[in-house]
């Protein structure tokens, strides 16, 4: 394999991009269609939004080689649909024993992780702290501040993403919404339904 020469991409905190990326997409309130609970709320959201994006990453893509870096940075806008936080899409990576890393550059976000089996565990990322996602972790990225989150983040290029894996279970089994004291917590999410032990135990062999 031929060596690849160095490279350097800067990451704009005020923009939230990533100055010199390879890539960028954006979702807006439309693509987010099903992720909320409250359907009556998210239709308010919409017409309100419009086209306005509710996130976008940027990142650079040397190669899909194994043994590659993919860098880059998420931006995601402050809101609510009703009382649920603004968030990503979320996926587990399809080669799902690959980590990922995620660097707090602005705002106050969580981490909603779950296993397969359907475990639950959140992580608060804001400036200047680093979240670790361990293999085999579904993750989804939530804004509870009040200011735009950016954070930046570093995964095997090989990793590749697979975002019906939430999609099939009705959603992540925990919703990130307004405590009702300024901060957040973690509640069920009534349409969860739980992967079956065959799929749990096909997804950790990989």
């Amino acid at each position: 394999m031929p060596i690849r020469e160095p490279g350097i991409c800067v990451v704009d905190v005020e923009k939230g991009e990533l100055r010199g990326a390879s890539n960028r997409y954006t979702k807006t309130m439309a693509d987010l269609a099903g992720l909320y609970e409250d359907e009556a709320a998210y239709k308010a959201a919409l017409a309100k939004l419009d086209d306005k994006v509710v996130y976008e990453v940027t990142d650079f893509k040397p190669s899909a080689d194994a043994g590659d870096m993919i860098i880059g940075v998420t931006r995601m806008i402050p809101g609510k649909v009703g009382n649920e936080y603004f968030l990503t899409r979320g996926h587990i990576h399809a080669n799902a024993n690959r980590p990922e890393m995620y660097y707090g550059e602005a705002g106050h976000g969580i981490m909603l992780l779950e296993s397969p089996a359907g475990e639950i565990r959140t992580v608060e990322i804001g400036p200047r702290s680093m979240c670790y996602v361990p293999p085999y972790w579904i993750h989804r990225s939530v804004n509870v501040g009040t200011t735009e989150l950016v954070m930046t983040f570093a995964y095997p290029a090989d990793s590749g993403q697979d975002y019906d894996i939430i999609a099939k279970a009705g959603g992540m089994r925990s919703r990130i919404v307004d405590d009702g004291k300024g901060g957040w917590k973690a509640v069920d999410n009534a349409g969860y339904r739980f992967r079956s032990r065959e799929l749990v135990e096909s997804i950790m062999a990989k």
